[in-house]
């Protein structure tokens, strides 16, 4: 730890020039996580690692969480990233421990 002498001008100039940064870091930050937010149908393509017609027959099936604005689709990355975590399949430890509770309490003790 360093301690330094400063006057009570000197550490409101600190102080005041700290939060405004960490504010405009802030803004910054909010403003990119909006606009990267939203992706097109190529581009969710990419992030799902599939082909454009793909994504697009799973709109027609609706598997797929997008919007609409006139005739483009768009898709929220995070709605995308949990379309992938809702298709995680159990280990086989985890299928084996739901289907005898028993097995779970023998390995905590």
């Amino acid at each position: 730890m360093i301690i330094v002498q400063m006057d009570k001008e000197e550490l409101k100039t600190l102080i005041h020039t700290e939060v405004q940064k960490a504010i405009s870091e802030t803004n910054f930050s909010d403003r990119n996580n909006e606009q990267n937010d939203l992706l097109t149908v190529k581009d969710a393509a990419t992030f799902l690692s599939l082909s454009v017609p793909t994504v697009y027959n799973l709109i027609s099936r609706g598997e797929l969480p997008y919007m609409k604005r006139s005739k483009r689709c768009y898709f929220s990355k995070a709605e995308l990233s949990q379309y992938i975590r809702n298709g995680r399949k159990k280990t086989n430890l985890e299928v084996a421990e739901a289907a005898d509770p028993a097995k779970k309490l023998k390995k905590k003790s």
